[in-house]
C-alpha cells in the first residue's frame, strides 16, 4: 500500500510540473522610438514653405529659444500639426508635430516630447 501511495504521489507529481511549465506565461514589450527625421533638402524647403504659408507664423514674442536635435520640449510650449499639404508631399511626418520658433522650424516627436530635427529657411 505504501508503494502505491508513494508511485501515486510521484505520478502525480509528475502530471504537475509540465503544466505548471505551460503555465508561465512570457510578455513582451516594445518602445517605438524615432531619431532623427531624415528628410532630403527638397522635403525639408516644401515642407518649412508650406507650414509658414498656410498657418502664416508669426515669432513668438519671449526670449529667444534654440532647440536642438534630441532636446526636450517643456509641456508648456505648444506643439502643433503640419497642414495636410505637408502631409501628401512627406507622409513621414504624420509622425512628428512641429514648433516654430526664431525662423527655425522644430520637429517634435509627441511620444517622447523631444526635437528630432529644425528646419531653417
Amino acid at each position: 500500500m505504501t508503494n502505491l501511495v508513494r508511485n501515486s504521489a510521484i505520478a502525480l507529481v509528475l502530471t504537475m510540473v509540465p503544466a505548471a511549465a505551460l503555465a508561465q506565461t512570457t510578455i513582451t514589450t516594445t518602445t517605438e522610438t524615432y531619431g532623427p527625421a531624415t528628410l532630403s533638402p527638397e522635403q525639408r524647403t516644401v515642407i518649412y514653405r508650406t507650414v509658414t504659408r498656410e498657418r502664416r507664423v508669426v515669432p513668438a514674442p519671449g526670449p529667444v529659444v534654440n532647440y536642438e536635435v534630441g532636446a526636450p520640449i517643456p509641456r508648456d510650449v505648444a506643439v502643433y500639426d503640419f497642414p495636410e499639404d505637408a502631409y501628401i508631399e512627406v507622409p513621414e511626418l504624420r509622425r512628428y508635430r512641429y514648433v516654430y520658433v526664431n525662423n527655425r522650424l522644430v520637429l517634435v516627436d509627441p511620444r517622447t516630447s523631444r526635437v528630432v530635427d529644425v528646419i531653417s529657411e
